[in-house]
């Protein structure tokens, strides 16, 4: 039953859910609040819409990139190289991102008449960033709950879930990871020196899949 939408940003977690979860997805929607890599992911996210004959939006949210503080905002030199750790990586924070595209995903459910929005956050992500963790995910549900007609619920099936864990049922799907995109930089290429990057290359290690993401380095 076509009952949700899916925030989706073209990257490996959230391609993956789209095609996991493509019976019930009835709308997806893209947010470009002005990262360095919005417009490559974007182009990805339309690609797969397309292919699964699921409609795709796409909403600008330019406020962001111009009152909020992150370096994924502030161009490619200004994201940080290595692997994920708080001090390395917490410049890449978007303050309550996920807070507010849920927000608007849940308006955008209840217009519809759909009763759930899907997110792709995961185990990974739990430790750098707070508006993924399953405690904010378990609040969030509650207050669309609340503050809905409909009762809209969050569902993030991968909250519990690694990203090679995700890369494994994307294998599973026979889904072809060249079609999506990583990279914080936001390059014609990904710069494979990044965390995202990184966080890639190893997922896909452990899921058994051969890489052919294009990497500058």
């Amino acid at each position: 039953m076509k009952d949700s939408v899916i925030i989706l940003s073209g990257g490996m977690d959230s391609v993956t859910l789209l095609h996991d979860r493509q019976k019930n997805i009835a709308l997806a929607v893209t947010f470009d609040y002005g990262s360095n890599h919005n417009k490559r992911e974007a182009e990805w996210a339309a690609y797969h819409c397309k292919q699964l004959g699921i409609e795709h939006i796409v909403i600008p949210l330019d406020f962001m990139r111009q009152y909020f503080k992150s370096s994924l905002l502030e161009g490619a030199d200004a994201v940080p190289e290595g692997e994920y750790g708080e001090e390395n990586m917490k410049s890449t924070v978007v303050p309550f991102r996920n807070g507010i595209m849920l927000s608007i995903a849940c308006g955008l459910a209840e217009s519809r008449g759909l009763k759930y929005v899907f997110i792709a956050n995961h185990g990974g992500d739990h430790a750098l960033y707070p508006d993924c963790r399953a405690t904010f995910i378990t609040a969030m549900n509650e207050a669309t709950a609340y503050g809905t007609y409909l009762h809209v619920k969050i569902a993030a099936p991968y909250t519990g879930l690694t990203k090679g864990q995700i890369a494994e049922i994307g294998k599973e799907l026979g889904i072809d990871y060249a079609t999506t995109y990583s990279c914080y930089k936001g390059g014609e290429k990904h710069c494979g020196k990044c965390a995202t990057c990184e966080e890639r290359k190893e997922a896909m290690k452990f899921a058994q899949i051969k890489d052919t993401t294009e990497y500058e380095n």
